[in-house]
């Protein structure tokens, strides 16, 4: 199993948590990132789920993240670690990408949250995501981490989405 590529769009962004050959920021067309996904588990709890990040199909539209060639020998492990991360509400999607440095891949795997799982909490106003995002908190720490980390991560990147941008700063100024 060699050139076994992961694509993150999310917390895998900062923190991939398994090893890795090569990390490539790249880029996916036709989709964009959305705080739509519920987090029972990591950044939530069943009684208040976190917001984490999925991927919304979008014409003309795409998404920054990081692209991870896994360490030949680990990919068994790490794959099987990634469906236990992933576990609520995500599937596997297999995807073409275009690394920065001009490559192109045609087969990554990805995790996506769609709407028929039952911890797909959909679209909402920026305000009402930013108060959700606020008041939850899991296992793996405050939901509000793992925004202000995307955030930071991307912003290093060199990357600016609108979406998340829009909730971080209803998050700074109270949900206005």
């Amino acid at each position: 199993m060699s050139d076994t590529w992961v694509y993150g769009y999310g917390s895998l962004v900062w923190r991939p948590d398994f090893p890795v050959a090569e990390r490539v920021p790249a880029r996916l067309e036709g989709w964009q990132r959305r705080l739509w996904q519920g987090s029972p588990d990591h950044r939530g709890t069943p009684e208040r789920p976190g917001r984490v990040a999925t991927l919304v199909a979008a014409r003309q539209r795409h998404v920054h993240g990081v692209a991870f060639r896994l360490q030949p020998g680990t990919e068994a492990d790490t794959l099987a670690r990634l469906d236990v991360r992933e576990v609520a509400g995500y599937a596997q999607l297999r995807v073409p990408l275009t690394l920065t440095d001009g490559r192109s891949l045609r087969d990554v795997l990805t995790y996506i949250a769609t709407p028929d799982n039952p911890w797909f909490l959909g679209d909402a106003p920026p305000a009402t995501i930013a108060l959700q995002v606020l008041s939850a908190a899991g296992p793996s720490g405050p939901n509000a981490e793992y925004v202000n980390r995307l955030v930071e991560a991307l912003a290093s990147m060199g990357v600016h989405d609108a979406h998340l941008s829009a909730v971080h700063a209803a998050m700074r100024h109270g949900c206005r």
